[in-house]
């Protein structure tokens, strides 16, 4: 099921009290009530040119992602403070269009966090200029059993024989909130393009026993089948004023968790090819084929923003960095500094470990990892187009002199926001 849709929170009451959900009217007043911390709001970019329409885009890998189907619903109804904290982040940074990664996704649980965590009004008069009214959630290939042994070791029906790695359908799913009206019918989504439908994919490759010839690590009869995209890629667009931008979703599986056969390392780079080859605006983009059967890249004139969790560092890391700093170095993108933050210097200096051998500057890391490995990295981006005037740009991590606060809260998800603020030419 996709969602995109409109709703008061009142809908919602009614909606799950018909379902016998024991939700009082008293503890949701408590509820839309609680506040964590007063975080200081990031200031937003004034326009340069009169009358012109400033929007902040954000992508934020959440990390909230449950063990079971339907545990991160039934949580957020009850009340969870994980994802209070989200929101404060969300409060605080205040973007017009934003991405999550990692919120599993079933029918209801992007409506639950909207309208029990981000809707409440007197939150809204003190932080927001409008509330945020719509939201995009659709399957994604995490959980999907494939029915085929994916990891060859024998068996069927475990997470690593899903079309993307999941414990259920949905797990580690993504959202889009968006305070303008998304255009529902003109949402485009790939979670069906299979990969060997690319021209010249980086297809993983097996040694052969006995031999110094390598072999398909896919058989070609599960090659055929496997889709590229390991939750799903979307293009959403959204309506501002007179004006479409479209927002460019997706979260690539992290290129690790594998053998050197680089099955993982392989998809990551592809999943990001997909994104550059899609936003080209040539004949890169032919070949693509959405769910519903129609065949083409975005158009080249259309202004857009690439966001998510690509789960790889254009310098340091395991991944295949090549794809990401193709991307970052596309025509197509606008040329501006990379987001930083004051709180990864500081993280990367107390953390030690593996940010030790680091090269890139850790005021643009925007995940606090492993310190034996990987280490904090860069992987979470909100790229806008070359026809968009970047006016300014951060990731939300404080550091503690800044804001002791808020420090401590960020740590509600291993990754950080970032944001962007663009203005519409």
């Amino acid at each position: 099921m996709i969602t995109a849709i409109k709703r008061p929170a009142e809908h919602l009451v009614r909606q799950f009290v018909g379902k016998q959900v024991l939700v009082t009217t008293s503890i949701l007043l408590a509820f839309f009530n609680m506040s964590l911390v007063a975080l200081a709001q990031v200031p937003r970019s004034e326009p340069t040119v009169p009358g012109a329409v400033v929007l902040r885009i954000a992508t934020f890998n959440a990390a909230m992602n449950r063990k079971s189907a339907g545990e991160l619903s039934e949580g957020l109804l009850k009340g969870d403070s994980q994802a209070s904290k989200i929101a404060e982040i969300l409060r605080a940074v205040s973007p017009d269009v934003f991405l999550l990664n990692e919120i599993d996704y079933d029918e209801r649980s992007a409506e639950v966090f909207l309208n029990r965590y981000l809707s409440s009004q007197d939150r809204n008069e003190k932080t927001e200029q409008t509330p945020w009214k719509y939201f995009f959630a659709g399957p994604v290939n995490t959980g999907v059993d494939s029915g085929l042994d994916l990891d060859g070791n024998g068996k069927l029906h475990e997470p690593n024989d899903a079309w993307g790695f999941g414990n259920f359908p949905g797990q580690y799913g993504m959202a889009v909130f968006s305070r303008y009206e998304i255009q529902t019918e003109a949402i485009r989504t790939f979670q069906n393009f299979r990969w060997s439908q690319m021209p010249g994919a980086l297809r993983p490759m097996r040694s052969t026993p006995g031999s110094t010839e390598r072999e398909s690590y896919y058989p070609d009869a599960v090659w055929d089948q496997l889709r590229l995209s390991s939750k799903s890629h979307w293009d959403v667009p959204i309506l501002i004023g007179s004006k479409t931008l479209h927002l460019i979703a997706s979260h690539p599986t992290p290129p690790v968790f594998d053998g050197p056969e680089d099955r993982n390392g392989c998809r990551n780079h592809d999943e990001i090819r997909l994104l550059m080859d899609y936003v080209s605006g040539d004949s890169s983009g032919a070949y693509i084929v959405d769910d519903n059967r129609r065949t083409g890249a975005l158009a080249p004139e259309a202004a857009f923003v690439i966001a998510g969790d690509l789960n790889s560092d254009p310098i340091d890391g395991d991944g295949r960095a090549e794809a990401i700093r193709k991307l970052l170095e596309h025509p197509r993108l606008a040329k501006s500094p990379a987001p930083k933050s004051l709180g990864g210097v500081e993280a990367s200096e107390e953390s030690k470990g593996a940010n030790l051998k680091h090269q890139a500057d850790p005021a643009n890391d925007t995940g606090d990892f492993n310190d034996r490995n990987p280490g904090n990295l860069r992987i979470d981006f909100a790229l806008p187009s070359a026809n968009l005037k970047v006016l300014a740009s951060g990731v939300y991590w404080p550091s503690k002199a800044q804001s002791p606060e808020a420090n401590a809260l960020v740590s509600a998800s291993d990754h950080r926001l970032v944001w962007v603020d663009i203005q519409l030419q």
